[in-house]
Formats: C-alpha cells, structure tokens, sequence
C-alpha cells in the first residue's frame, strides 16, 4: 500500500455505509408481507468488532424496510438513516459531520451506484466500493473492494481500516 493512501486510512474514525449492494448483493425478495434482503453474517461481525474498537458508523439508504434498521440496529449501528432520497444523501452525511464534529477526511462511504455520486464527488472522504459497482463509481473510489456487495465488501473495507490503524484483532 503507498503512503498517501495509509495516511488517509490513519486519519479514518467513522464509516457510513449504502446498504443495496454493500450490505447486500442488491437482490430484493418481494413478498406480499415484506421486501427481503440477504445480509453476510462476516459482515456483520466486522462491524460488531469496528464498533468495540471505537469506530463510529451510520447508514444512509434509500432503503425503506424496518428490517433494514432490525439488522443493522441489532449490530450495534447507532445512526440508521432509512427512506433517504437520492438527493437528500448529502444533507444527512452533512449533520453527521456536525452531530460528531467530524473532518472529511475522518469518513469512509461505502457505495456502489449512481445515487452514491453525491455523497463521493467533490468530498475529502474516503471513497470505497465493493468490485461489482457501477462503473461511474469504480471511477470515483480510492478504494475497491476485492469482494462484491453481500459477499464481504463490508468486511474487506472494516478490515482495512482496522489493520492499517492496528486495531484488529486487538481483543483477541
């Protein structure tokens, strides 16, 4: 890994995550109770460990479903930011900067589709993706993820804050 791209990893307190195509591999199951998602339990335990070690997380989806807030609630994710249109992604990582008095610079966003542009064009954070994005987000990230959404996305970009900053692991 270059140097630049290590300082920026040092600098990382805070992750925010898409949940379709991150969290997910995007396949939605339509009931007549409910929509459906299949979440990675590996996944799920990065971030239960990312959260142990201090980190901070939010979710910001367009994702209307309580079963989303269920789920990731359940991890431990304090900030879950449900029903969220394209165009108001940006005011909601704007308050999250505020409400933690956070930098640019301290962010990771995860995405993976054009409603993500907003919040990755013309910003300090740090940029990932899992490697089956769209190709305009590919464009945009510092980082991609060698996993697709739903299969470790989630875990590769946890993992890579974490050893870069030696934290995994630090319980075991």
């Amino acid at each position: 890994m270059d140097l630049r791209l290590k300082g920026r990893i040092g600098k990382i307190s805070t992750l925010i995550f898409d949940v379709d195509g991150v969290f997910t591999d995007g396949t939605i199951i339509v009931t007549d109770i409910d929509v459906q998602r299949v979440f990675n339990v590996k996944d799920g335990y990065a971030v239960q460990m990312a959260l142990k070690a201090g980190y901070k997380m939010a979710v910001i989806s367009g994702g209307k479903q309580e079963s989303i807030r269920t789920r990731l609630g359940g991890l431990g994710i304090p900030e879950i930011h449900l029903s969220v249109s394209t165009d108001g992604k940006p005011a909601v990582l704007d308050s999250l900067l505020a409400k933690w008095e956070l930098e640019e610079e301290e962010v990771l966003y995860i995405g993976d589709d054009i409603p993500d542009l907003l919040l990755m064009k013309g910003r300090k954070i740090f940029k990932a993706c899992p490697v089956d994005a769209r190709p305009e987000v590919l464009d945009q990230a510092d980082f991609i993820c060698p996993s697709k959404g739903g299969h470790g996305a989630v875990r590769d970009v946890i993992e890579l804050v974490m050893k870069t900053q030696d934290t995994w692991m630090k319980q075991y």
